[in-house]
């Protein structure tokens, strides 16, 4: 693999996620009858730029690795003594002038894009690819470490596991998603052993030491378009809800943060994706799609979630968050993200010296 696909998958990639993140806060906003002065995909100095009829500036900045929409008015959402002294024509299109709930969506839309354009490359994905998306392997105990949790609860080789608490489970990577929702407390497993139904419970601990039975597997068929549609979206909420559980693993320390990459790390998956195929890359672009999605949630400041979630403050208090603290919020969280951002910089640089 040439550092040059490596460099054009990540292009592709960043570029296809970005883009359609940028294009919801776009659409919604001229939706809401709010002015888009810029679109870029990138940042710093543009390297081609055109302004479309209703004034926006679209661009492709030199540094592609990321890119933005810049709403007229949306820096003033923190100082409405200055929204209020506008002359009224200058008033028409500001993002204040648009009701909350109509920001909120605003807001909301880049995410929503993101959870959409997953859902339909999985979709697509289970019409044509379905062994690329749906996890074969079968939830069929191989084999059991002596001594492990598993071993001292009873489960033996050639268990099936069919429910743990409350979640179905009907291939491997479901148990291990809910062995690790289960992580800090004793979990209830349903096994099939023979014809018999046998419940056992599993302690908390970072491994049960269950091995599956790689022989066990199902060929996942394609599927009609209904169902298809169906199981995209059981696949987009299963990743969703498995970066939330690595999050909040890593925010507890029960995962090491060492595992967070750069655009170093994003760079060489999708060198590989790219090599392997079309519809492998297209999976990628799909989980890259959610985990952008999931990562702009997040509650804090200068992040979507952090917007939305002031908005919401703003909805329940009926008062508006703004003044020189709100400033200083907003500041401190562009300098977590650079801070987070220089972090798993040095976790990459760190895993390709050999530092680590």
């Amino acid at each position: 693999m040439t550092i040059l696909v490596t460099i054009v998958a990540l292009l592709i990639v960043l570029g296809v996620v970005v883009f359609v993140h940028e294009l919801g806060h776009f659409l919604s906003a001229r939706w809401a009858g709010v002015r888009v002065d810029a679109f870029s995909i990138g940042f710093g100095p543009a390297l081609f730029k055109w302004t479309d009829k209703h004034g926006t500036v679209w661009k492709l900045s030199c540094l592609p690795l990321g890119g933005y929409v810049s709403i007229y008015g949306q820096e003033d959402m923190f100082n409405r003594k200055k929204y209020a002294q506008l002359p009224d024509d200058e008033k028409r299109g500001h993002y204040l002038s648009a009701p909350a709930w109509k920001q909120f969506i605003i807001i909301a839309s880049g995410v929503t894009m993101n959870f959409i354009l997953a859902w339909f490359i999985y979709t697509s994905l289970f019409m044509f690819q379905p062994r690329l998306v749906a996890n074969s392997q079968l939830p069929v105990v191989g084999q059991v470490i002596q001594e492990s949790v598993a071993f001292n609860a009873g489960v033996k080789p050639g268990d099936t596991i069919v429910r743990i608490d409350d979640a179905k489970i009907s291939n491997w990577g479901e148990l291990v998603m809910a062995k690790d929702l289960a992580s800090n407390r004793d979990a209830n497993v349903l096994i099939v052993r023979g014809e018999e139904l046998v419940s056992v419970t599993l302690a908390p601990a970072e491994r049960w030491g269950m091995v599956a039975d790689g022989s066990k597997r199902a060929d996942p068929a394609r599927q009609g378009i209904f169902r298809a549609m169906y199981s995209g979206a059981r696949k987009t909420y299963y990743e969703s809800k498995t970066l939330v559980v690595v999050l909040k693993q890593m925010i507890t320390g029960e995962r090491s943060s060492k595992q967070l990459g750069s655009f170093i790390t994003i760079a060489e998956y999708s060198g590989r994706a790219m090599v392997a195929g079309f519809f492998t890359f297209l999976s990628l672009i799909a989980l890259l799609s959610v985990n952008l999605g999931v990562i702009n949630l997040l509650p804090l400041p200068v992040l979507d979630g952090g917007y939305l979630l002031i908005l919401i403050i703003e909805g329940i208090t009926r008062r508006k968050l703004q003044g020189r603290a709100m400033e200083f919020v907003i500041m401190l969280g562009w300098l977590l993200i650079l801070a987070l951002f220089m972090y798993t910089m040095w976790n990459d640089i760190s895993r390709v010296f050999g530092w680590n």
